[in-house]
């Protein structure tokens, strides 16, 4: 070995046992591990920063952001509500929300779809009284899985086809995926329907502050338009769009009160008192095209500038002892008052006629300029970082076209990938699906930043030889293993790495290798370096190893072991259905 290939070894050695021990972040582990590259001198000054520039950072960031809109949207959930909407059987449910996120997963970054998907299970697992860990786990290896089945489903797919770029001067389009990757996505979800069980119930013993807040009843009123696809429908369909979560207190009709019988049917004009989840509200006013108490505040061109935020009332508020009506906050504030929370009351009048009290919840819609100053003015405390839906608008289908046409420009040849899905995340802009705020929440800088730092590392293997070594070496312990057992063999390394590495990691140092493996061999690259994306994209066996099994651990309730229970044996079906599918796909001689 050279010393050049020492330095690198040593470099990207002591970056993945810190990757292990997880004491750090991991985009502060990568930086690190770049600053040390370049002090010993393997990654030279005028490529330290290359990474910044790399259409991987470009393609993993405009997912994230259309992601976020197909998810502010709520199409999906509206749609299962149109086509799905008497699915009461938990098994029936898992299948939909499986076969869902597989799907979308194919389309947008499996995170993303992942997170679109979650509220729904929640709603299902109160309908069915199961608890969300019969939902979450199989969900996310469901979109782990639907990921392998295009280009832009999961960072190992964007990465690995840079590096065969690279590699051969020819990149894996945007299907060449798919042939395998379906076929895993079938048989894995198949199994996750059929083997849930293996997971034990678990429930959240430590709900979040935002879980907490979630269990919150909110009253708020809303009326109902001639447009109203609730006109001249009974009460009770009204309140199946909120699954059970919200409930109506009373009708009110011109100056009559009518008791919220199930079967009432409502008319043009109707005032609904209602109490519930803010999810739920938002759910049924969205659905059933209601109108929130108050006026509008804002021209239609500045509506994507309208948010809702939830305040407590502090004892100082100036607040206290008066009305919505009283204080004129539609007209003389330009803020709406759309839901009152009071623990341990159930409010009966008009919400403009409510008078507040100390530590009332409220919910207050606003322009994004105007409403933190209004909160500070009148000593209102913001509740919780988290995005409250209810009272802003959306556009339930122009998000969906725009990540058709960036497909479809994408399958077609005619502009690159990179290209094509910043223009996607530009068009959610433009057109107000997403706030110019909400853009930058969107985007998941340490992602990011990880990646842009370890393309340069991971590069020093390739630069100093030391791939070519690591395949040798493997080359050796596959020398009398058959095709198919070399291949096997990567898979699984990639498969055992992931873990401890975060996945688009894993590929930027496997790819190199696998390349080299199977050049010494004497193979075509292009079955090796799949075998290393879906490795990296079927990390099943622990919380850490996926953003997506992260994201329900908490929610779930999961232990650490609860994930090899279902994981292990999908391994192992990935494994032997990805072997021969493989060499049938991308014969490697």
């Amino acid at each position: 070995m050279t010393t050049p290939q020492i330095l690198a070894f040593s470099v990207i050695g002591l970056m993945m046992a810190v990757f292990i021990w997880d004491r750090f972040r991991y985009d502060l582990v990568a930086c690190c591990a770049l600053v040390l590259a370049v002090c010993v001198g393997i990654v030279p000054f005028d490529k330290a920063f290359s990474g910044f520039s790399d259409d991987i950072v470009i393609i993993v960031g405009s997912a994230l952001v259309v992601s976020a809109g197909v998810a502010r949207s709520g199409i999906v959930d509206m749609m299962i509500k149109r086509f799905f909407p008497n699915l009461n059987t938990p098994h029936t449910q898992l299948a939909l929300l499986l076969v869902v996120v597989a799907v979308l997963s194919a389309f947008i970054k499996n995170i993303g779809a992942l997170a679109i998907m979650i509220p729904v299970a929640f709603q299902f697992s109160r309908k069915s009284g199961k608890p969300p860990s019969l939902y979450l786990m199989p969900m996310s290896f469901a979109a782990l899985l639907g990921g392998l089945m295009t280009q832009i489903g999961t960072s190992p797919n964007i990465v690995v086809s840079r590096l065969r770029a690279e590699i051969t001067g020819q990149p894996f389009t945007m299907f060449d995926f798919t042939p395998v990757g379906a076929t895993l996505a079938l048989v894995g979800v198949v199994f996750l329907i059929f083997f849930h069980w293996l997971v034990p119930e678990r429930r959240n013993e430590n709900p979040s502050l935002e879980e907490a807040l979630d269990t919150k009843a909110y009253f708020s009123e809303a009326t109902i338009g001639e447009a109203s696809p609730a006109e001249g429908k009974p009460l009770n369909d009204l309140l199946k769009l909120a699954d059970g979560d919200a409930v109506a207190t009373a009708i009110l009709r011109g100056h009559t009160r009518m008791s919220p019988f199930p079967d009432v049917v409502l008319k043009s004009g109707d005032t609904v008192l209602l109490e519930g989840s803010p999810d739920a509200l938002d759910r049924m006013v969205s659905n059933a095209k209601l109108k929130l108490s108050g006026k509008p505040i804002a021209e239609p061109t500045e509506r994507s500038n309208l948010i809702s935020i939830e305040a407590v009332i502090t004892s100082e508020s100036q607040l206290i002892g008066w009305s919505a009506r009283q204080l004129s906050l539609s007209n003389r504030r330009n803020v709406n008052l759309l839901a009152v929370s009071r623990k341990g009351h159930r409010l009966n009048e008009r919400l403009s006629e409510v008078r507040l009290r100390a530590g009332d919840v409220l919910v207050l819609q606003g322009s994004r300029r105007t409403l933190p100053a209004f909160l500070q003015e009148l000593a209102c405390l913001p509740l919780a970082q988290r995005e409250i839906m209810l009272g802003t608008s959306r556009r339930a289908y122009l998000p969906l076209l725009i990540l058709l046409a960036a497909m479809g420009a994408t399958a077609t040849g005619f502009v690159p990938v990179a290209v094509s899905f910043f223009c996607a995340a530009l068009a959610m802009v433009v057109f107000r699906v997403i706030p110019l705020v909400d853009v930058y929440k969107a985007l998941d800088a340490p992602i990011l930043i990880m990646l842009a730092a370890l393309i340069p590392v991971s590069d020093t293997l390739r630069a100093t030889g030391g791939s070519e070594l690591i395949a040798g070496w493997l080359g050796h312990l596959a020398a009398q293993m058959p095709h198919y057992g070399a291949l096997a063999l990567i898979l699984i390394t990639a498969m055992a790495v992931t873990p401890f590495l975060n996945n688009a990691a894993t590929v930027l140092v496997m790819a190199p290798i696998a390349a080299s493996f199977a050049q010494t061999l004497g193979y075509k690259p292009d079955a090796f370096l799949m075998a290393v994306a879906i490795g990296a994209g079927c990390d099943f066996l622990t919380p850490i190893g996926h953003q997506c099994n992260t994201l329900v651990f908490g929610p779930g309730g999961y232990r650490f072991s609860d994930y090899p229970r279902l994981g292990l044996p999908l391994s192992f079906i990935i494994i032997f259905v990805s072997v021969p599918l493989l060499l049938f796909v991308w014969p490697v001689t």
